[in-house]
């Protein structure tokens, strides 16, 4: 049998989501296929990560170290060597290209887009101006920061339209996101954005109804997911962190929306999905202005959350495939890749 590791874990904010998603990958595998090994990557106690400690999570909760060097575990004495690495890591380094490029060196084969994709889609900077190339989909008015503005005043983001966008150019999940609505708040959010990335993207806020779909290729057949609309409960005025996993937010699949916008976004989604070279299971965020009738693009996921709850596994049951269905197939189309 075919030995898969499930990289989960990482080095930001994300690690224990990335870990739930691991868990419920794990659980949905058929062990009789596969021999299935949990590796998380970063060790994280307090409130910082380790990223020196690699370890193989074994089923009794027992921690057990990783050879960097070639990505392999010892298990009563022999090396396990792995044939596939189903990367589930949300953020760095997992979602943008570090961890491809490292399989890339040893040669081991793995789940998701390729470096260059990953490390250009993650970089919502660096992303936006090549998909706004594409000419398929409106991308929203945007500066790109690098460091702290010592004064505002004089700096392009003065030319953006209020309400704003705040966030980490390279991050997941709204993580350091925030709304921003008059000029005195600005500061403050770039900062906070700032204590999560390098660079920082200050964004028009486009105000409508916030989709998601997912898509694959598996073995040169494409599939385009049933679209998914977010609908944030209570003060959650987007898509944040805890609108996403501490259940503040409705996810309706299929989406209650006209069926030429869910077409709308199926296409725009499958034509990125070739355009940005992508692999694997990849899901696509937009917002739909109501009033204006377009569709804003917002970002891409490389590596969509697989929780139970998660959007991508609800999509795909909406398709009539299971999650262990879904898992299967993107495992056997990644060896064979």
């Amino acid at each position: 049998m075919k030995n898969i590791a499930l990289v989960m874990g990482g080095f930001s904010g994300e690690h224990q989501i990335s870990i739930n998603s691991g868990c419920q990958v794990y659980d949905s595998l058929d062990k009789t296929k596969y021999n299935v090994y949990k590796i998380v990557v970063g060790d994280y106690s307090g409130d910082t990560i380790d990223r020196q400690v690699w370890y193989w999570l074994a089923d009794d909760d027992s921690h057990h170290p990783l050879d960097r060097s070639d990505f392999t575990v010892t298990e009563n004495g022999h090396k396990v060597h792995f044939d596939l690495a189903f990367i589930i890591i949300h953020g760095n380094p997992g979602e943008n290209g570090v961890m491809q490029g490292y399989f890339d060196l040893l040669g081991i084969k793995y789940t998701t887009c390729g470096f260059y994709t990953s490390s250009l889609t993650f970089n919502k900077g660096y992303c936006n101006p090549v998909v706004r190339s594409f000419d398929i989909v409106n991308v929203a008015r945007s500066v790109l920061l690098y460091k702290v503005p010592s004064d505002i005043a004089h700096t392009p983001v003065t030319e953006l339209h209020y309400p704003l966008f705040v966030k980490p150019a390279a991050g997941g999940s709204s993580v350091a996101t925030t709304k921003v609505k008059t000029p005195d708040q600005l500061m403050p959010a770039i900062e906070l954005a700032f204590t999560e990335d390098r660079q920082v993207l200050v964004e028009e806020c486009i105000n409508g109804r916030e989709f998601d779909c997912g898509v694959m290729k598996i073995k040169g057949k494409k599939y385009v997911f049933p679209v998914t609309e977010i609908i944030p409960l209570g003060e959650h005025e987007f898509f944040d962190y805890a609108a996403k996993y501490d259940g503040f937010s409705n996810e309706v699949t299929p989406a209650e929306v006209d069926e030429a916008i869910s077409t709308q976004i199926q296409e725009v989604s499958s034509r990125l999905y070739d355009l940005l070279d992508c692999r694997g299971v990849v899901r696509f965020d937009y917002i739909y202005d109501v009033e204006k009738q377009q569709l804003f693009f917002l970002e891409v996921n490389t590596i969509p959350g697989q929780s139970a709850e998660s959007i991508v596994p609800k999509q795909a049951r909406a398709m009539g495939i299971s999650t262990a269905q879904l898992y299967e197939m993107i495992i056997e189309d990644a060896l064979e890749g």
